[in-house]
């Protein structure tokens, strides 16, 4: 196998728990498909919302499906500083202490007291994958991209669970700096 992954942009967006897309979308609405997203079971939703920050506001951001037991709004570095917060770099899920923003939908807002993260950068992996590759669930590695900006991405983690598909996530601002555009692989490289 080679030791080749492929790079994904992960551009804004927004997760909801089902209690929050009520308050946000009407009662009983359900997320709707738009485009199903690499990750097997994940969808863009058609829905978007407002992220309102104390210095600026992030209009029609989108939300990802399917619905959360937690809301969390993934931005880039440069996104935070518009909305004028300070969101760690952080893996997904891992929210606790975290700025929040307003959330304002079609037919509601919300308050979200904590969420906001720069999610930091990641391969997703079956076991499968991880054992072709010789790599382990949270290893760390680099990534080598080569574009008409070469760039070694390091600080990679390694998340390995059943239902992923095999795929670097970056933020626009990674993307942006790499020159990461179309059909992008990088090059996994151990520590």
């Amino acid at each position: 196998m080679s030791n080749k992954v492929v790079v994904e942009t992960s551009a804004r967006h927004v997760h909801l728990t089902a209690e929050q897309v009520e308050t946000l979308f009407g009662k009983g609405h359900k997320l709707t498909v738009k485009k199903m997203l690499s990750q097997p079971g994940q969808f863009a939703c058609e829905e978007k919302v407002d992220v309102v920050g104390p210095k600026n506001t992030l209009r029609n951001v989108s939300v990802l499906g399917p619905v959360r037991s937690a809301a969390q709004v993934e931005v880039s570095l440069t996104d935070a500083r518009t909305l004028g917060i300070a969101a760690p770099v952080r893996e997904s899920g891992d929210i606790a202490g975290t700025p929040g923003v307003k959330l304002v939908g079609p037919e509601g807002e919300l308050e979200l007291e904590q969420g906001v993260i720069a999610a930091k950068r990641h391969i997703h992996l079956t076991p499968d994958e991880a054992a072709a590759f010789g790599l382990s669930d949270k290893e760390v590695v680099a990534v080598r991209l080569e574009t008409e900006r070469p760039l070694i991405f390091d600080g990679v983690v390694v998340r390995v669970r059943s239902d992923y598909a095999a795929a670097m996530h970056i933020d626009t601002d990674e993307s942006n700096a790499a020159c990461a555009f179309g059909q992008v692989y990088g090059e996994i490289q151990k520590k």
